[in-house]
């Protein structure tokens, strides 16, 4: 084995020109005489049968730039046992950033998916008055689950996508057209199925109260949800995209800026479909009751064509096989957080909970994603899941080596843990200044929301931490596995210590959070 780092060290050498040694095929023979020569061996004038050939070398970045990504792939390739062993423990280039410069790269983006959860929340106060809202209420069931769907769905995307841009998958057109058409057909399958399950749970949450049961409002829930998940899923996914390829040209690191965007612009962009496509359905369901049925069939139709176009990339293959257990398991933990909302919402004791609801979870979401999605990404800079690596810990992380330690995963979760207090402030800011909720902000309530807030975002980083490499550990491609779980328990931990902190509020007598009107 030694003797074969060696051979390839001596190959590997980044700006050397090397020669390579031509030797008669009946040398080869000889077992003795399949050692690598020295340069000072074959350049003897006196040995006969070798050819030298000097391969001219390219510019040195852009060899160095392609030999990397070719060595990350050599190290997935099952046909070779010695390469992954040759990985060293330190992580490519897009990881060695300073706490400034991650910081620096996150509030944009952070900033904007908080924006995006705020606009939301607007949103939601604003159709709430609906007909359809109020005459089939399962919309507002369908609301969490099918937000907590797109969530999942566009961030692990985003994530995998990261991941390939940083291991040098999609440098080449050929690679990223297949990385491309792969991922998209396999978002629209998992959106159009698991959204048709969110409407079926939504139907199952609404009839179970009451007893009272409607088929055309159960098609309309169903027409709608599948076509607000399909719809949202190709619009988000090509803006996803192109965020990671423009990041990647411009030394970004997209596992930055990826995640925060896709939950930006998912909640907006599905709560916005979702309203203005079960309106449009509910005005046909009276005089034309056949548009809801063929919605829902047309969308149902498509699933065939995105199954096969998804089966042909390798990786979309393995996910369109095993990666509907935490999307669904995180649909159901979503709704629980739902449950919990739709019970508080109704209270007048909780008035203007709605508002900050989304913001909270949002924040936590967003944040738990990037560091999911930058723990993944540096695993598999340095091997490939399943296997037992240095980078990986063999037990489960404290939480002074997940938030204290040095390295540089560490260092983000600190970033990341101290960009809550400012950013939930600008929020704050502006939902007093639209008035969202009719709520007034008193330094009672701030300190509680904030206590909540840093109290969510500590747990999830740290269950981050060690879901990441629990399921790297066990073979699990933590891209595609993890960020669904996190969200969910994002969803479920912000709508409860919210909830929690609401009731404190209303113990202690603070009356200026109550709806003013």
């Amino acid at each position: 084995m030694s003797s074969k780092l060696e051979q390839k060290e001596a190959h590997q050498t980044n700006g050397v020109v090397l020669p390579i040694v031509a030797v008669p095929v009946d040398c080869l023979a000889s077992p003795d005489q399949q050692q690598l020569m020295e340069p000072s061996e074959f350049l003897e004038p006196d040995r006969e049968g070798v050819e030298v050939v000097v391969l001219d070398s390219q510019a040195n970045a852009k060899g160095v730039r392609e030999e990397d990504a070719l060595l990350e792939n050599g190290s997935q390739s099952n046909e070779s046992d010695d390469t992954s062993t040759d990985q060293g423990p330190e992580p490519a280039s897009p990881l060695k950033e300073t706490s400034f410069s991650i910081g620096l790269q996150v509030l944009f983006p952070f900033l904007l998916a908080g924006f995006g959860t705020v606009a939301a929340g607007m949103v939601l106060d604003i159709v709430q008055h609906w007909d359809v809202f109020k005459n089939v209420t399962e919309v507002f069931i369908l609301v969490p689950a099918l937000l907590g769907l797109k969530g999942n769905l566009e961030m692990t995307l985003a994530s995998r996508l990261s991941t390939a841009a940083n291991i040098g998958h999609i440098d080449a057109p050929k690679e990223l057209w297949r990385m491309i058409m792969g991922n998209m057909a396999l978002i629209q399958v998992q959106a159009t199925v698991v959204g048709f399950l969110a409407s079926i749970a939504a139907v199952i949450f609404g009839w179970i109260p009451d007893g009272h049961f409607s088929i055309g409002h159960a098609i309309l829930l169903c027409a709608s949800s599948v076509a607000t998940a399909f719809i949202a899923s190709l619009v988000l996914g090509m803006v996803m995209i192109g965020v990671i390829i423009g990041s990647r040209k411009i030394g970004i690191n997209p596992d930055n800026v990826a995640t925060p965007i896709a939950a930006s612009l998912g909640d907006l962009i599905t709560l916005a479909l979702l309203s203005g496509i079960s309106w449009g359905l509910y005005i046909e369901l009276e005089d034309k009751a056949y548009v809801n049925p063929l919605v829902c069939a047309f969308f149902i139709a498509l699933l065939p064509l995105w199954i096969i176009i998804a089966k042909r990339n390798p990786v979309t293959r393995e996910v369109l096989y095993s990666g509907w257990e935490p999307v669904i398991i995180a649909m159901a933990i979503s709704s629980v957080g739902g449950l919990i909302l739709d019970k508080t919402v109704s209270d007048p004791n909780f008035a203007g909970i709605a508002v900050f609801t989304p913001v909270i979870n949002g924040v936590g979401g967003n944040l738990v994603a990037v560091q999911a999605s930058r723990i993944s990404t540096y695993l598999h800079m340095n091997g490939i899941p399943g296997e037992s690596s240095e980078m990986a810990p063999h037990k489960c992380p404290t939480p002074c080596s997940t938030f204290f330690s040095s390295d540089v995963n560490s260092r983000s979760a600190r970033v990341l843990f101290l960009l809550v207090v400012p950013g939930h402030l600008v929020f704050l800011y502006t939902i007093s200044s639209m008035q969202g909720g009719h709520t007034t902000l008193t330094l009672i309530f701030v300190v509680f929301y904030m206590t909540a807030a840093l109290l969510q975002v500590l747990i999830l980083l740290y269950i981050a931490n060690w879901m990441v490499h629990w399921m790297w550990g066990r073979g699990l491609d933590p891209d595609n596995f993890s960020i669904p779980y996190l969200t969910a328990l994002g969803d479920l931990l912000g709508t409860g210590l919210l909830a929690l902190s609401f009731h404190v509020l209303w113990l202690i007598g603070d009356r200026d959070t109550d709806v003013g009107d």
